[in-house]
């Protein structure tokens, strides 16, 4: 990580290639950097806006290393890029700190960690085969739900089991796993903050989130009174796990609003699908502050900017009469991400809608 702030020119590293890097590329050259991308062979949207992009394996360490050798600074767009490909790169050149990858990237390793700096958790138990499972549900009780411990996202290696009767259908994946029981919430909500490389945090406003099949589909401001009583706690947790990590960048949280205080769900250590509303809604975008933190630039204010607002996701082939939402009247400002296949379940782009322009 640079120890001073990174002139214009240079060269910002992202691994993976999806809509988060294709949204942080666009930042970072507004800021004047360039940005070069790595990723596996595929649809890498954010090619588009990089000015290089490797697309070979993550294990290709030799790729990596090349990569690396263009970079001023490397950071990520998603939290599953192996720690064995993270390795390879200087610590001194990435940020957040790779320690952030290591929690994230393991459910049970989260919840541990964040339990310890004081958040609750629905009650858990760690899964491996059958009778573990058996156990847990014996356990915990139902209904609930099995998770893999590593690599899922957007719902997939998720089996919500009804009853035990229910898990009789889940055919036990084989890797290690995580069975939550379910908790009763009012809704879901985030805590998105940057951390700069001195210390300082900001917060953006908590949304409201909905969500289908594990996927989000809905972010909305204000939250409500459901969310406003315990923002205030979530952020105190969120601003622990990143001073506790030693992170720099941008940060997510995602908590359920419970009678009970807020209950910790799960963490991205990246910029966020529920914070894509801050490009038009915020003063500063979560991609801004992101590129500024990691540069070592003074972090942006992070206020609202109007009075209510609602991001949508635009998912599989709704994208193709996605442009008639242009004709709308208000404010509808419309991101379509450039991938090239429009697939059941596929993020394909999202909308924010914004009224009243605060004062």
């Amino acid at each position: 990580m640079a120890s001073a702030p990174l002139p214009p020119g240079s060269t910002i590293g992202i691994l993976g290639g999806g809509q988060l890097g294709r949204m942080m590329a666009a930042a970072a050259a507004q800021l004047g950097y360039r940005t070069i991308g790595y990723a596996p062979p595929g649809d890498n949207v954010a090619s588009d806006l990089c000015a290089d992009f490797f697309e070979n394996g993550w294990g290709d360490r030799d790729a990596i290393a090349a990569f690396a050798s263009q970079c001023d600074i490397v950071t990520w767009e998603f939290e599953n890029v192996p720690l064995s490909a993270v390795e390879t790169i200087p610590q001194r050149m990435l940020a957040p700190h790779p320690a952030a990858l290591g929690v994230a990237q393991d459910r049970l390793q989260e919840k541990s960690f964040v339990e310890q700096i004081g958040a609750n958790c629905a009650p858990y138990m760690r899964v491996e085969n059958d009778e573990d499972f058996a156990r847990a549900m014996q356990r915990i009780g139902t209904p609930g739900i099995l998770k893999t411990a590593r690599d899922g996202y957007d719902g997939k290696g998720q089996w919500r089991v009804a009853n035990e009767h229910d898990a009789q259908g889940v055919r036990f994946p084989g890797r290690p796993c995580i069975y939550e029981g379910m908790v009763a919430f009012d809704t879901e909500f985030s805590v998105i903050l940057v951390r700069g490389t001195d210390g300082e945090i900001r917060f953006w406003d908590s949304t409201a989130n909905t969500h289908e099949g594990g996927m989000l589909v809905q972010s909305v401001l204000p939250a409500g009174d459901r969310v406003e009583p315990l923002i205030e706690e979530a952020r105190g947790i969120a601003a622990k796990t990143a001073e506790a990590l030693r992170y720099v960048g941008v940060l997510t949280l995602e908590f359920f609003a419970t009678q009970k205080g807020p209950i910790f769900n799960e963490m991205a250590p990246r910029v966020h699908n529920s914070g894509h509303w801050t490009i038009e809604g915020a003063a500063t975008s979560q991609f801004e502050n992101h590129v500024r933190a990691i540069c070592g630039l003074p972090l942006g204010e992070t206020a609202t900017r109007f009075t209510s607002i609602d991001m949508r996701n635009i998912v599989g082939k709704d994208a193709l009469t996605a442009h008639e939402i242009l004709a709308e009247d208000g404010e509808p400002h419309l991101h379509l991400y450039g991938k090239r296949e429009a697939h059941d379940g596929r993020k394909m782009g999202h909308v924010t809608r914004v009224s009243h322009t605060l004062p």
